[in-house]
């Protein structure tokens, strides 16, 4: 049963930039919808040719985005990452502190990291990030000392690129006894990591959570449907992602689809399914049907992408926890 869980991910602080038209993505080649990995000057270079453009600043990092959601959720929860000595990463640790997240961050002499989320006017977000300090958590750092009295590792996918930091970090925490959970992040990731990915989920996996495009990428499939069943043919838990659509949800025999928040306004994916995922653990750990789950990562997607970036008012929070009860009472299920 998982009650208390860990992430693990980039510390970022997000600049979300609302563009007019794509033109910026053909501009720097940047696929849309996808997330680059770039130097501090061709992101300087990017933010410079997009100056004048509406913005705003929050934490970011997707499992940072997902440890703070479900620390609001109620979930015990804690964060392992690395920041620069500086008010940025000063300022990080304190947040993650605030929303009740127990922070295992460890300081690095190089700055803190940044990404540039671009904003799409369909609401679609390319993210183009420098990584700083965070690119410079590595195995050593992971002390087996910080799993005691976790349940469950969550993974952010963006890390897998350091195939080292990610064998080592699961390897221990299962041998603590956590359950491994794992979000596949962007699917140009995905592709250029797939074997690494398919020898990390076939062996240590529990939980995985991908949308489609990262799915399909990631089996080799067609379809949704097809890449659920291969999914999870590989781990306990698997979760597709399917946009508008809502999510196809299978574990073992049991086999659902769930939809979304008819209401919801798209107005920035930013976070999406970093949300949908902290709902969904968060239900999970309060040991809810797979149905519940799935409502309640739908309600809390739904909130996120209302909103510019991954912070939104203390009203529309109430309106989650108003909805989970109804949930909770079978009263309110997609």
């Amino acid at each position: 049963m998982i009650k208390r869980i860990i992430g693990i991910g980039n510390a970022l602080t997000d600049m979300l930039v609302t563009l007019s038209d794509d033109g910026v993505l053909g501009e720097f080649q940047l696929e849309k919808g996808s997330m680059s990995l770039v130097d501090s000057p061709l992101q300087m270079a990017i933010s410079k040719s997009v100056a004048g453009s509406p913005y705003s600043l929050s934490l970011g990092g997707s499992a940072g985005n997902t440890v703070r959601a479900m620390a609001r959720l109620g979930t015990e929860v804690g964060f392992i990452g690395k920041v620069g000595e500086d008010t940025t990463g000063e300022f990080y640790i304190e947040a993650l502190r605030n929303v009740g997240v127990e922070p295992f961050i460890l300081a690095s002499e190089y700055p803190s990291g940044k990404c540039l989320s671009l904003i799409s006017p369909d609401g679609e977000r390319t993210l183009v990030t420098h990584l700083g300090a965070a690119a410079h958590l590595s195995k050593e750092d992971i002390d087996p000392a910080v799993f005691e009295g976790y349940d469950c590792l969550y993974v952010e996918g963006y890390l897998v690129q350091d195939h080292s930091l990610i064998r080592t970090t699961i390897e221990r925490a299962k041998s603590a006894g956590l359950k491994v959970a794992i979000d596949l992040a962007s699917f140009n990731v995905v592709r250029e990591n797939r074997d690494f990915l398919t020898d990390i989920v076939a062996q240590y996996v529990d939980i995985l959570f991908a949308n489609e495009e990262e799915a399909t990428t990631f089996s080799g499939k067609e379809s949704a449907e097809e890449a659920l069943d291969y999914i999870a043919s590989m781990c306990e838990l698997a979760v597709v992602k399917i946009g508008m659509k809502g999510a196809l949800i299978r574990r073992g025999v049991e086999r659902l689809h769930v939809g979304i928040m008819s209401a919801a306004k798209r107005v920035d994916t930013t976070g999406a399914g970093d949300f949908y995922a902290a709902g969904f653990l968060s239900a999970l750990a309060e040991g809810m049907t797979l149905r519940q789950c799935g409502t309640i990562g739908a309600i809390t997607a739904g909130k996120v992408i209302e909103v510019v970036g991954t912070t939104f008012s203390e009203e529309a929070w109430d309106e989650i926890f108003a909805l989970r009860e109804q949930v909770r009472s079978q009263q309110y299920l997609f």
